[in-house]
């Protein structure tokens, strides 16, 4: 098997590979290798800054003003980079093999100081015993198996029981050893069917030991699986590392993800662009604050598009309240997120050991743990119901701002042509005028959703709730004005309907924003945390 298809990470200085199955040490190169990765395209959650974007600033008065943010594309080649520096800077102190590093950096969720700080505390064994992997310095040295057979005689597979030569076994620094074929078959059942990647442990019954990168891309020939397993681990990293990484770059708080198509011939990563689920600046997401809108785009890439569908034909698990669908007969669940593995039933969500061997029916029922199944379920859905009216409104403006944006160039159009029928180029500035208008109302409706998602119930939400109606209602009017066709003969009629709507438009829109800076220096706003 080629190792340098696996995770190779090169220092100054040597590294003994953690292979159990042969005392050679492998070469390794000073890159980080993590072959075709196909990726998931963003879906983009904001909207994008443009000319009808200028909305103020999304900051109330009092309030200091934070420097902007800036938005950089980063390649995924900077990325990889990210990862081998980390692993690096580490190894220079502690001066472990990089697989076990990036392991313990795992753990901390690539938090170099903590892991830093925990490592030099005293108690190592802890530490290395809390991550899943044996302490290097302590491992022990491999020895041949005290039996009188030879190596070259077969020895039983403790997972498959068929007899293999000594030679076919391979395992991790645990001692568990199995043949290779098991290996195989486990670590494309954990990647494939379970999606782990970075928490993969031996197969050994209550091991807990992890498999390190190297072992599995030594251990596994389908390209595919391998494929997978880098698709997992990179994106991990992107995702528990990068909030930090940027900041340290200057880039703070942007959401990221890898987005490419990859060539079939590549064998490496080659220069892919890493885009962003969304771009603003503090001054032009008024009225929301950007801590807000910030876990609101993070709550909208969570929440997938088919909402509706997941709440009439899936069930939450009592444990996590991670959403499950049930594709078999079976009532005995079990909770795929590995950070639960709750097992209950399907029909009362109670506990499934009580059910004792009752795998197709629910006999047993309790009316006060199914009730309070039912109400912890009923709640959640109540909040999703919530949350799909208010996304709804959001993205509803959202895609009414794009539309919108395409009424410059059919004003424009409209413009001149009213020009060459004998009228001035200031009589029909009121077009314009009124599109801008649109589309910055269009820009503050859309942000008072996500405002109003986390606003609690008092008083003053009820008026900024009456008042984010009424420029709401006014907003309709006026494209449904800018939308009509307008002829000479119409001309002067529907001018004063559109300036008078526009006028009544931008007042509303200023008294929203006024009554929303009020409650921020008054401190009238109570919130909902999400």
């Amino acid at each position: 098997m080629d190792s340098d298809e696996g995770y190779n990470y090169e220092y100054d200085d040597e590294e003994e590979e953690c292979s159990e199955d042969s005392g050679e040490e492998e070469p390794e190169d000073d890159t980080l290798d993590l072959g075709e990765v196909e990726l998931v395209e963003p879906v983009v959650a904001g909207g994008e800054r443009d000319e009808c974007s200028e909305t103020g600033g999304g900051h109330g008065p009092g309030e200091e003003e934070e420097e902007d943010y800036r938005f950089e594309v980063l390649t995924a080649e900077q990325i990889l980079q990210h990862m081998v520096e980390c692993i690096r800077e580490v190894n220079e102190v502690i001066q472990n093999p990089a697989t076990i590093t990036r392991i313990l950096l795992s753990h901390f969720n690539w938090d170099k100081e903590k892991l830093m700080e925990r490592y030099f505390d005293g108690n190592l064994d802890k530490l290395f015993s809390e991550c899943h992997v044996i302490n290097p310095s302590k491992k022990p040295r491999i020895r041949p198996p005290i039996n009188t057979r030879s190596s070259a005689q077969d020895m039983p597979c403790q997972i498959c029981y068929l007899n293999f030569p000594n030679s076919y076994f391979t395992g991790l620094e645990c001692g568990h050893k199995f043949c290779m074929q098991c290996w195989g078959d486990y670590l494309t059942t954990k990647i494939i069917e379970e999606g782990m990647g970075q928490t993969i442990s031996c197969p050994a019954h209550s091991c807990d030991i992890l498999v390190d990168d190297n072992t599995v891309m030594r251990l596994i020939t389908d390209s595919k699986v391998k494929l997978k397993y880098q698709h997992l681990i990179t994106n991990s990293f992107v995702e528990v590392s990068f909030s930090s990484l940027l900041k340290s770059l200057n880039l703070y708080d942007i959401t990221v993800s890898l987005s490419s198509t990859f060539t079939e011939a590549a064998p490496f990563w080659r220069k892919k662009i890493l885009t962003a689920h969304f771009k603003f600046n503090e001054n032009w997401h008024d009225p929301v604050k950007c801590k807000w809108l910030r876990k609101w785009i993070k709550k909208c890439d969570d929440d997938s598009e088919t909402s509706n569908w997941i709440a009439a034909n899936t069930k939450e698990c009592p444990k996590c309240h991670v959403t499950i669908e049930k594709d078999g007969g079976c009532n005995h669940m079990v909770c795929r997120n590995q950070n639960c593995k709750a097992e209950f039933c399907w029909v009362c969500l109670g506990p499934w050991e009580p059910h004792g061997s009752a795998w197709y029916n629910c006999n047993r029922y309790n009316e006060d743990d199914a009730k309070a199944a039912r109400d912890a379920q009923e709640r959640s859905r109540a909040a999703l119901q919530r949350y799909l009216f208010y996304c709804n409104r959001y993205m509803n403006h959202m895609q009414s701002l794009r539309f919108e944006h395409k009424l410059y160039a059919q004003v424009k159009q409209k413009m001149e042509e009213m020009q060459q029928h004998n009228m001035s180029w200031i009589e029909v500035q009121f077009l314009k005028k009124a599109v801008d208008v649109l589309c910055q109302c269009r820009s503050t409706l859309m942000f008072t959703y996500v405002f109003a998602f986390y606003l609690k119930k008092n008083n003053q939400s009820i008026i900024f709730e009456n008042n984010q109606a009424d420029l709401e209602n006014a907003t309709e009017v006026l494209s449904g004005y800018l939308e009509r066709d307008i002829s000479q003969d119409s001309l002067q009629d529907i001018k004063q309907k559109v300036q008078d709507k526009y006028r009544y438009c931008e007042s509303r829109r200023r008294v929203l924003l006024q009554h929303v800076h009020e409650g921020y220096e008054k401190d009238l706003w109570e919130y909902i945390e999400d």
